[in-house]
């Protein structure tokens, strides 16, 4: 700001006064208004015609550097720091905030390797938290100079990825050319001296080429994989040179010992697993889970007509890619029960004291996934079709399979379904996905034999659903009539058509 005042009222005391002192053989040795020069660049001969010196002053008050350039129109101000410029060309590549309360990811794989050209904006990695699994693009245009991280290692918000070597253009510089650096004079007290180097070198590209799945073998192994030579193209290291060396250091016999045996001795090792992703927010959510007081109501309910209805729309489905199931129907008579009784629909603030009744029927699913278990939610129920709702599911039990769920995906729930007679069993004890509170488990629908009112033995699909309620919020007879109207869709699919819009 101070040289901003002063350029503005008098410029020649910057610009014309520095161009007579700018052909002496040496800087001047007196401080220039309150800064002390720490360096000096010549500038290219297109600014002044022809080689000058260009001086750059350090703040002597506390605080960012100040790094000045002077031009034949006076002078032009930075606050970026010289920190925030690539040494040798050559930048770190950090993992981003991916989302709020995003504390670390895992490194699921590369979509790049080592040595390979990038472009800006391209998707070089692929991560996931305990929310959502997300590809990771590049901020920069150049070459991948090294993995930091093997797939699988956590990697905190803010840590390097990988290194880069950028383009000359990927910072654009604030001087007309790329500046020559020119050292300054020999000084008695020169350790004193900050040097600062602007300038892009090309970068020296070292270092060991190989695939992250080489390199987290070889880590596996315990070996150094810098001390690996490669036999591939260009020197990469392949698997075979690690095991090969692995062989003849005598590592890869004491790895495989572990496993090697007798018939007579055996040796089972425990095995240690890290939870990553989605079973890590599990440990979280059943965790705050388990702090909430839990009212569960269990009834059972006739399927009849359900199965009937389903069998209904599967013969009349004209459409290849969409696939019937009861659910869909079951999650569309809930949202009309919910219409009724909003209180399941909630979401509680226990700071606070408050709860807040949702206006959508946003319903998740619970899926059980090779990644673990992740909840997706259907948003707006209350605004779709039954049809409608059988492709959205679809669509994320695809994605769930995949693990391509996105952050939108799995968050703002507002109650959660959890279909367990899917997979076997009559019947659960979920527990509330917070900050809902309320949550439903459903069983496998069975053929038992009931009595009529004539007392007549009759075959009868019966399903067993498990609601389980945050007694902080909710009643038992409240939780008792919500099914209750529930029940009455299911049993008589009919009644759907008076309620639905």
């Amino acid at each position: 700001m101070i040289c901003r005042r002063i350029c503005r009222k008098n410029p020649w005391s910057f610009s014309q006064r520095w161009r007579s002192v700018s052909s002496a053989a040496a800087p001047p040795s007196s401080n220039v208004a309150g800064f002390e020069i720490i360096s000096t660049i010549r500038a290219p001969a297109i600014i002044f015609m022809k080689p000058r010196k260009l001086f750059y002053f350090r703040n002597p008050y506390k605080g960012n550097c100040l790094s000045i350039s002077f031009g034949t129109k006076g002078c032009n101000l930075t606050t970026q720091a010289i920190s925030d410029h690539p040494i040798d060309g050559v930048v770190d590549v950090p993992l981003a905030q991916t989302g709020e309360g995003i504390a670390e990811c895992e490194l699921l794989k590369w979509f790049v390797n080592e040595g390979d050209e990038v472009d800006e904006f391209q998707p070089i990695c692929e991560v996931q938290s305990d929310k959502a699994t997300i590809e990771i693009t590049s901020r920069y245009k150049g070459k991948v100079l090294k993995f930091i991280h093997a797939p699988g290692n956590i990697v905190k918000v803010g840590e390097t990825l990988l290194k880069m070597v950028v383009d000359d253009n990927a910072f654009p510089s604030q001087h007309l050319g790329a500046p020559e650096i020119t050292k300054p004079p020999l000084v008695s007290n020169a350790s004193e001296l900050d040097v600062v180097d602007i300038g892009f070198k090309k970068a020296n590209i070292g270092g060991v080429v190989c695939t992250p799945a080489v390199r987290n073998f070889a880590k596996q192994l315990g070996v150094d994989i810098e001390n690996v030579p490669g036999t591939g193209k260009d020197g990469r290291v392949l698997k075979e040179d690690v095991s090969s060396y692995a062989s003849n250091e005598g590592i890869l016999k004491e790895s495989l010992g572990l496993y090697t045996a007798s018939s007579d001795e055996r040796e089972y090792e425990d095995r240690t697993i890290t939870l990553r992703g989605f079973q890590r927010a599990m440990v979280k959510s059943m965790t705050l889970a388990a702090k909430i007081p839990h009212f569960h109501y269990v009834d059972e309910i006739k399927c009849n007509s359900l199965v009937e209805l389903k069998t209904s729309f599967q013969n009349e489905n004209s459409d290849p890619g969409v696939k019937h199931t009861f659910l869909p129907v079951l999650i569309k008579s809930l949202s009309m029960a919910l219409t009724k009784y909003p209180l399941l629909n909630s979401c509680f603030n226990e700071e606070l004291q408050e709860v807040t009744l949702k206006g959508s029927h946003n319903i998740g699913i619970a899926m059980a996934t090779p990644h673990g278990l992740v909840v997706p939610n259907i948003k707006k129920v209350q605004s779709l079709s039954i049809l409608e709702i059988t492709k959205e599911l679809s669509r994320l039990q695809q994605s769930a399979l995949a693990n391509k769920l996105s952050s939108d995906d799995i968050s703002g729930g507002t109650i959660t379904v959890s279909n367990i007679g899917a997979i076997g069993g009559k019947f659960g004890s979920p527990l509330i996905n917070v900050p809902e509170t309320s949550i439903i488990a459903i069983g496998k629908i069975q053929k038992v034999p009931q009595f009529d009112d004539d007392e007549n033995v009759y075959p009868a699909l019966i399903m067993t659903v498990n609601i389980g309620a945050d007694h902080r919020v909710l009643d038992g007879a409240t939780v008792a009539k919500f099914c209750n109207e529930w029940k009455l869709f299911i049993e008589k699919p009919e009644l759907l058509m008076l309620q639905m819009r």
